[in-house]
């Protein structure tokens, strides 16, 4: 490999065929190994939403990378479109053993980056597995009950609990759970709304809609429950002061549940999909590069 190079690639989680890309820097097949690091896509996101713009700054800081879809999403295998949170946790620990597994890559130094619901999947992986040795989590979400009741009038947040009460008994008696689109499930402020759509016209592999048995799941998957188990490996967090889709105290509750070594960086003045765009996007990745340097060198 002469320069940067993306590579396509497949492997299994759960028995199910997922897609990914792996991302090498400029003469990784020839020197040294290399850590690596696994991408986490948020909500209803893909691969190639997004994480390419990560991969590359990454790659230049000399990382390999790997970014993947999940079950059921993008290219990937599985039940359409279905968003299982701890499901995603099994797909992420696959990917870590794919990467690990490349000869590019040294699999005693791997880490997690993910954003938005990718956060809250990132900790989870790297709460239950010690190969993780440095995770960042973006814009990402701490307490999934607290994170859907806080974007929902009261009559809102009543009514999508007996929706996913009754879908919860529906999915068990047919097998199949209602389909709704995503914006019935989490309600985006106007700025998440326009930027969203805005990027997902840009990626025919981005789907709209998502079966509601998401909400059930969603609801009993809390990462701060479980953030405190990173510790002594180092945890990163990164919010944004008018986050109004994953409010910024989702980062600020996983920040203090956490251990040390850890740091928390809010951006000011920045909503949620801003994070994906300059100039946010340059603070982001300024500050994660920093993280990863100082406690995973390349």
């Amino acid at each position: 490999m002469n320069a940067a190079t993306k590579q396509a690639v497949s492997f299994f989680s759960e028995g199910i065929k997922l897609v990914g890309d792996i991302y090498y820097p400029d003469g990784a097949a020839r020197d040294r190994k290399r850590a690596g690091i696994v991408l986490c896509h948020g909500y209803t996101g893909v691969k190639d939403l997004y994480l390419p713009d990560n991969a590359r700054r990454l790659n230049e800081a000399g990382y390999v990378v790997l970014a993947f879809d999940y079950k059921g999403w993008g290219e990937s295998d599985g039940p359409r479109s279905r968003l299982a949170p701890f499901s995603r946790v099994a797909d992420a620990r696959a990917a870590l053993t794919f990467l690990g597994a490349q000869p590019e890559v040294d699999a005693d130094r791997l880490a997690l980056y993910g954003t938005s619901y990718g956060g809250a999947t990132a900790v989870w992986v790297a709460a239950l597995d010690p190969r993780v040795k440095c995770v960042v989590s973006v814009v990402g979400v701490g307490h999934g009950a607290r994170w859907m009741r806080s974007v929902r009038r009261p009559d809102e947040w009543h009514d999508l609990l007996e929706r996913a009460a009754a879908d919860r008994i529906k999915s068990v008696l047919t097998g199949e759970s209602e389909l709704v689109e995503r914006d019935q499930v989490l309600l985006p402020d106007r700025q998440s709304a326009a930027l969203s759509q805005a990027a997902r016209r840009a990626n025919p592999a981005a789907t709209n809609s998502l079966p509601l048995d998401y909400v059930d799941e969603t609801l009993c998957f809390h990462a701060e429950w479980v953030v405190d188990k990173i510790a002594p490996r180092p945890a990163l967090f990164i919010t944004t002061d008018q986050d109004r889709l994953v409010p910024p105290e989702e980062s600020e509750r996983l920040y203090a549940c956490a251990g040390e070594p850890k740091q928390l960086v809010v951006l000011k003045g920045y909503g949620h999909y801003e994070v994906y765009a300059e100039p946010a996007f340059g603070e982001v990745m300024g500050a994660t590069l920093a993280w990863y340097r100082e406690h995973l060198p390349a």
